[in-house]
């Protein structure tokens, strides 16, 4: 279905590798682009990824969505996973693009029923370790 304020369509490849991801954890994160008139999956990260190579998969210059299973430890030692929602959107992006995925992002955000933590990243700090580590507990 189509995004109203923007137009673009979620494939349902995005779909189906957030649910493997919810469900049977077998990825530890999705990165998502638009392409053309829709959102795709650009990468898949394996289960054995860590949080760095998460935040390497993010290009620099260009905007991305992107979901990503955070397992972590409670200071009660109880070990949890929280599932983040990443919005990235680098200063150095064109504008034209930052809008885009601005104005498509609550739409495909919404296609995502199990998601615990929204983000919105301009700059690789506000995607550090420590930022998911504070907003999981």
């Amino acid at each position: 279905m189509a995004n109203s304020a923007s137009g673009i369509a979620v494939s349902d490849e995005c779909k189906l590798k957030f649910m493997e991801l919810k469900a049977k954890r077998n990825h530890r994160y999705i990165v998502f682009k638009i392409d053309g008139q829709q959102v795709v999956v650009e990468k898949v990260g394996g289960q054995a990824e860590t949080h760095d190579d998460f935040a390497n998969s993010l290009p620099p210059n260009e905007c991305r969505y992107a979901v990503f299973d955070y397992d972590f430890t409670t200071n009660e030692n109880v070990q949890k996973s929280k599932i983040f929602f990443v919005a990235w959107s680098p200063e150095t992006a064109r504008v034209r693009s930052k809008m885009l995925y601005a104005s498509s992002k609550d739409r495909f955000r919404r296609e995502f029923d199990g998601v615990q933590v929204e983000l919105q990243a301009t700059d690789p700090s506000e995607m550090s370790l420590d930022t998911f580590v504070c907003r999981a507990l």
